[in-house]
């Protein structure tokens, strides 16, 4: 109840405590667990879910190969200029991490002498998890997830408030969304351009075996008479 009494009404703050309040309730290795997640671990989950889908969208092939690939590449590029949306934002408002303002906070990591709002870790993760949702449905549903979890990792930390995060999930999601008819505009004709290239076409799609091995002939060599015979008849 002190607790409460110290937050006041703010909603914010009391849930700041709750969530908070079950790391002081949990046992340090699961803490340390939660640290490592929270500040490393989903951030290297979601690139590794992101080369999944290229790698599954290359292995597929097809006509939306380049678009796939195409709001692939956008994802980050769009988690970078959230990142740099986010900083004149966080020098405007100059919110204080909720540990300067509140006490008997369980803080997991040290050194945030930065401002709080908003969250660059939920920006990023939002911003490349509705990217992979443009991408492909199934691998963003399971980007946004991992985003969420995310915000939720922050808050238990200690390190920012429910709204923090929230504003970076609105942040991410807005310059994706926002910027995405212009990205694609943009990405998909050289994501094309790149799919005919005879080599960095394999970073689009994967070639069929029998044009592998028309790449791979040395320039100036024949093929056989029976072999041109067959491609002939063919």
């Amino acid at each position: 109840m002190a607790v409460l009494a110290e937050s006041g009404s703010n909603p914010d703050v009391e849930l700041l405590y709750d969530i908070n309040g079950l790391a002081k309730d949990a046992p340090h290795w699961f803490d340390r667990v939660m640290e490592f997640v929270g500040e490393y671990g989903l951030l290297l989950a979601m690139v590794l879910l992101i080369l999944w889908c290229w790698w599954s969208v290359r292995r597929r092939g097809g006509e939306d190969a380049a678009p796939s690939v195409a709001a692939l590449v956008w994802a980050p590029l769009a988690a970078g200029l959230a990142v740099l949306v986010n900083v004149p934002i966080r020098g405007f408002v100059e919110r204080p991490r909720p540990f300067v303002d509140h006490q008997g906070l369980d803080v997991l990591v040290g050194g945030k002498t930065d401002f709080s709002f908003v969250s660059d870790h939920a920006t990023i993760t939002m911003a490349l998890g509705v990217g992979l949702f443009v991408a492909n449905r199934r691998f963003g549903l399971a980007g946004i997830g991992l985003a969420l979890l995310e915000g939720f990792c922050r808050v238990y930390m200690g390190v920012h408030y429910p709204t923090d995060v929230i504003g970076g999930f609105a942040l991410g999601t807005a310059v994706v969304l926002l910027l995405s008819p212009l990205a694609m505009a943009l990405l998909t004709p050289l994501m094309r351009a790149v799919e005919r290239s005879p080599r960095a076409g394999r970073l689009v799609r994967r070639r069929p075996a029998a044009d592998a091995g028309r790449d791979t002939l040395l320039p100036g060599t024949r093929t056989s008479p029976e072999t041109e015979e067959r491609d002939l008849a063919a």
